[in-house]
């Protein structure tokens, strides 16, 4: 029964890092001869102040990005698992950002930023907020807390969906239990709908972590990585290495630190949080 799910990921992941893991050991250009040049390329990403630049700002857009979407996602689940008519309709609405490819939300989200006509200057403009050209975008200290809302607005209705059908699950008994004993709608949330959650949380957040070592195609569009290298991330990074380069065997050993730095991450967070032991959060009830 497992035989076709190893297969696919044989195939498709452990086959494609094992080829990166090679190509990390060579000159290449892509075109034409290759030479092997051992640990050479490892040598330089570790003494490389760009990769070092690009993991740093890896790590803040992982943060951000935490910061943004989890909060944000668990009110919204919470708030739709409610069973009045309205929530469905304005369900609806939430959802929309998941309808649209990453390259479509970046072409959007570049007009709407504009500093010459863009929606967001005019708006705080009229409203008496700074003088309407504001280069969101191309400003070194805004563009990655600027990049990184973006990809909370994407990406938090599908966070949405995991909060909403986990709270769909925690039983009506326990708040009627909370509602006899005098506890309102806060308390509730605080000490029922959090700790039951809490495995729903670290899946959204380790979704979200590894989520953030692989954005590319966003930031490509938004920023290109910049203004100067202030969205370069490891990914944008090794993107840069491998094909505007044209460095093979550099933009592969940025591949292998990403997907390495992806499963050691995952295993961190499942570790310490003990979702491995996968107990039933209303155990003892």
């Amino acid at each position: 029964m497992l035989l076709p799910a190893v297969l696919f990921f044989a195939v498709f992941a452990l086959f494609p890092m094992i080829i990166a893991v090679y190509y990390s050991g060579l000159s290449w250009n892509g075109i034409g001869a290759a030479k092997w040049v051992g640990t050479a390329n490892w040598t330089q990403a570790m003494s490389d102040g760009e990769a070092w630049m690009a993991l740093r700002l890896t790590i803040e857009l992982m943060v951000l990005s935490w910061i943004f979407q989890t909060p944000i996602s668990l009110l919204i689940g919470v708030f739709l698992a409610g069973k009045q008519r309205h929530r469905a309709v304005l369900g609806v609405f939430y959802f929309v950002p998941l309808l649209f490819s990453s390259v479509a939300i970046g072409v959007t989200w570049s007009y709407i930023l504009n500093p010459n006509f863009g929606l967001v200057d005019s708006l705080l403009k009229a409203v008496g907020i700074g003088n309407g050209t504001e280069n969101w975008l191309g400003n070194v200290h805004l563009a990655m807390l600027v990049v990184s809302m973006i990809i909370a607005w994407q990406f938090i209705p599908f966070h949405s969906l995991l909060y909403q059908s986990g709270a769909k699950q925690i039983p009506d008994s326990l708040y009627e239990a909370a509602r006899i004993d005098g506890a309102g709608p806060w308390s509730s949330f605080i000490h029922i709908t959090i700790p039951q959650l809490k495995y729903t949380v670290v899946t959204s957040s380790v979704l979200i972590l590894t989520g953030s070592l692989t954005y590319f195609d966003l930031i490509y569009v938004l920023t290109n990585g910049g203004p100067g290298e202030a969205t370069t991330v490891l990914a944008m990074d090794m993107y840069k290495q491998a094909f505007a380069n044209q460095n093979i065997g550099l933009g592969s050993v940025l591949a292998v630190i990403l997907a390495v730095a992806g499963i050691v991450l995952s295993i961190l967070t499942l570790r310490f949080t003990g979702f491995h032991r996968m107990e039933s959060q209303l155990e003892g009830m």
